[in-house]
């Protein structure tokens, strides 16, 4: 399965550091250990269902627990019925330098 994940918290972050919040999202990811790719206008993650779903709330969650006072989060899924594929690697490694 690939999720992608775009938060918007509310502020996006602090006067000394301007994406505090959107960076505390991406940390969470990080901590996961599936392979992600952080892009200009969201995080697209390669897992299983049972892997993704409960990443993409606590990404969601991780803006309002470091600080911001709201968040809205635009999220897109994509699944096929025996869970093998395309990956990451798949759909955009032959635009790649």
């Amino acid at each position: 399965m690939l999720a992608q994940i775009q938060v918007s918290p509310r502020p996006s972050g602090t006067d000394d550091d301007r994406y505090a919040y959107v960076d505390a999202a991406i940390a969470v990811i990080q901590r996961s250990g599936l392979t992600y790719e952080v892009g200009a206008m969201g995080t697209t993650i390669e897992g299983t269902p049972d892997q993704l779903w409960p990443l993409l709330r606590a990404v969601h969650e991780a803006t309002t627990a470091a600080g911001a006072v709201g968040v809205s989060s635009l999220i897109k899924v994509a699944q096929t019925s025996a869970d093998d594929g395309p990956g990451i690697q798949d759909l955009v490694g032959k635009f790649r330098a």
